[in-house]
């Protein structure tokens, strides 16, 4: 019983550490020095404001939003 009991903890765990990871949010100046947007330098400089933070979740939904956008 104590060992099924220590299995959900640990999923628990897990489950909040991934949460946490995902609030983190990060400065323009922090994003743009990540390797994860190294191609995207100049459209995250152009999207994002600087002095305000966004979680890795809003920058990749505002890049694929841009990207996905329709040309006139």
């Amino acid at each position: 019983m104590q060992a099924l009991e220590g299995k959900k903890n640990s999923k628990a765990a897990v489950t909040e550490k991934a949460v946490e990871k995902e609030c983190a949010r990060y400065t323009r100046e922090q994003i743009l020095e990540s390797r994860r947007f190294r191609g995207q330098r100049d459209l995250i400089c152009a999207l994002l404001e600087d002095g305000k933070r966004y979680s890795m979740a809003e920058v990749d939904r505002l890049v694929n939003g841009y990207l996905k956008g329709k040309v006139m």
